[in-house]
């Protein structure tokens, strides 16, 4: 019982010493982190958004026609002890996805890595952009399924304390073709706890 006690009693201590080595990570009084002061200011960009989100998921068919809605907990929180972002996607459909967000100073935008369990690519797609009159909007260059040159999109729009939306869409070089491909409306949980 003595040993039991113990090592619950270091492995507490472990533990108060990480939280205070590194404040801004999660912890039980806040499971999805700060953000860190030292952190580029833009890193509170996705402030509305920390916290977990119920959400309905729309994607387009190839022939035009939009998929049945699906039901999806979209998760965002601090990492790297408040110095950027990760979010994860949580869908009925069993296709999760999430994201690394980090804020690059020198370049002063975001570098958005994303993810997926339906493929594991060797090298991540990365989407850059900044937030700009309320809407956070990253681009990567990608070809249109005919061999268009253009970009994939990504928009983050109608920010709230409680609800957002997110829309896919590929574009020409011009931004002439507007082509959405995939929708999401969230509603920020009640009760944010893990």
């Amino acid at each position: 019982m003595k040993k039991i006690v113990l090592i619950l009693f270091i492995g507490n201590c472990a533990f108060g010493q990480s939280i205070k080595k590194y404040p801004y990570e999660s912890s039980v009084k806040n499971p999805f982190g700060l953000v860190n002061p030292k952190a580029p200011v833009q890193t509170a960009d996705f402030a509305h958004m920390i916290g977990q989100s119920d959400c309905i998921s729309v994607n387009r068919n190839p022939d035009g026609s939009w998929q049945d809605s699906v039901k999806m907990l979209w998760t965002f929180k601090y990492i790297m002890n408040g110095m950027a972002v990760q979010d994860e996607t949580l869908k009925e459909d069993g296709k999760h996805s999430g994201s690394i967000r980090q804020y690059n100073a020198d370049s002063a935008q975001w570098y958005v890595s994303y993810y997926s369990s339906s493929f594991a690519p060797n090298v991540l797609p990365v989407w850059y952009g900044n937030m700009k009159d309320g809407k956070i909007v990253l681009k990567m260059k990608q070809k249109s399924p005919n061999g268009f040159d253009g970009y994939s999109r990504l928009t983050f729009y109608d920010i709230s304390d409680d609800s957002f939306k997110w829309i896919g869409e590929w574009i020409d070089v011009n931004e002439t073709i507007v082509y959405p491909f995939w929708k999401i409306s969230c509603y920020k949980k009640l009760d944010d706890s893990l």
